[in-house]
């Protein structure tokens, strides 16, 4: 199961972990599979930090980072510094969406931040946000694999990323988008089908998967969406991936930093229990449906804004809902694929990997039995 993409980056298996939590980058590349590290809650300065803990304590393992520069979004292609740039868009939101969005949060009892602190209303979304992240990424050796997570990443942040001997790709969720992935020349593609959490499109995964294999070819392509076991693995390399990316798996691990409380709702969760929804961060985002999703969709309410100015609304309901999980979980921010109906216990991020790899060398075995014997 070592495909060419673990030869390229020296892993042992073709499991990639998308994680926000630096704990879980560590224990899945030291388990054989590669830890990427979401920076778009982070400022570049908050960024270097958590990449320098993951390098003093990562060993020799590679890892990767995953960043959100959107081809589309309000704001795009104004020459103003970050400041400057948030200003800008503060001043476009309606003061209806934030007035709803504080009245939800009262309605359900959650409490305040702490008097003095702000959330960060404009994370990496942005180019303008986005692009000292990169930077800050190209300082650290370790960091083999870039991928941005929406839309087809700048021309010259592809340049210089590779110039630096790292492989850079992209997320899709249709065959058009994976095309101008590989246009623009990135080294891999991750077709995600709409199973999965968070930003998805609206094409399942064995629909999506084996078209976006065939449109990039040679490129090599990550399956994502839905995967939460060895079988689905064994079913993606069948397709043609090189390898899989995960993502909702790693919210209920023991080295997660996620709340006890929501690490709770995702037990619980069952696969119906998911919906595709714009209300956190304007765009399609699949999570766990609850009061806050349901009130952003009827029609007396606001309609969620597009991005980033959804999430400037949101910024503060993120922080506090997180602050305070054990209050907040009917309006929490539960981004989840439909394989939460597969995550029933907590386990290590190491007992992940090795189930994984266990359970697709059963599958490999089980279709090689129904093989016609010569």
């Amino acid at each position: 199961m070592r495909t060419p993409i673990c030869e390229r980056l020296g892993i042992e298996f073709p499991i990639f972990a998308f994680t926000h939590c630096r704990d879980v980058v560590v224990a899945v590349s030291k388990a054989g599979g590669l830890g990427v590290l979401g920076a778009v809650g982070f400022s570049a300065e908050q960024l270097e930090i958590e990449m320098k803990w993951i390098d003093d304590h990562i060993g020799d393992k590679p890892y990767g980072v995953d960043v959100v520069i959107p081809q589309k979004y309000a704001g795009k292609g104004e020459e103003l510094d970050a400041a400057a740039l948030e200003q800008k868009l503060a001043e476009m939101i309606p003061g209806e969406h934030r007035a709803f969005a504080k009245r939800l949060l009262s309605e359900h009892g959650v409490p305040e931040l702490p008097e003095g602190e702000k959330a960060r209303e404009l994370l990496g979304w942005t180019a303008t946000t986005a692009g000292p992240q990169v930077e800050a990424i190209l300082k650290h050796p370790k960091v083999k694999l870039v991928a941005n997570a929406l839309g087809t990443p700048p021309t010259d942040v592809i340049k210089d990323i590779q110039a630096s001997g790292r492989l850079v790709g992209a997320l899709c969720g249709s065959v058009k988008h994976a095309i101008q992935h590989k246009e623009a020349g990135v080294d891999f593609v991750i077709a995600q089908g709409t199973e999965g959490g968070g930003h998805t499109g609206e094409i399942g995964s064995l629909v999506l998967w084996p078209q976006v294999i065939d449109a990039v070819a040679p490129i090599p392509v990550l399956a994502a969406g839905g995967i939460g076991d060895g079988r689905q693995m064994a079913a993606a390399l069948m397709l043609g991936a090189e390898g899989v990316w995960t993502g909702s798996l790693w919210l209920t691990v023991e080295e997660a930093e996620v709340p006890i409380p929501q690490q709770e709702s995702l037990l619980r969760a069952t696969s119906h229990d998911t919906v595709r929804s714009r209300s956190w961060t304007g765009k399609p985002c699949r999570m766990l449906r609850n009061d806050w999703t349901e009130a952003w969709e009827k029609p007396e309410n606001p309609k969620p804004l597009g991005m980033p100015l959804q999430f400037m609304v949101t910024a503060e309901a993120v922080s506090r809902t997180t602050r305070y999980s054990g209050k907040a979980q009917p309006v929490a921010f539960n981004p989840v694929g439909q394989v939460v109906g597969m995550m029933n216990e907590r386990r290590s991020s190491r007992d992940v990997i090795v189930g994984m790899v266990e359970e697709y060398l059963d599958a490999v075995e089980r279709f090689q039995a129904i093989q016609p014997k010569e």
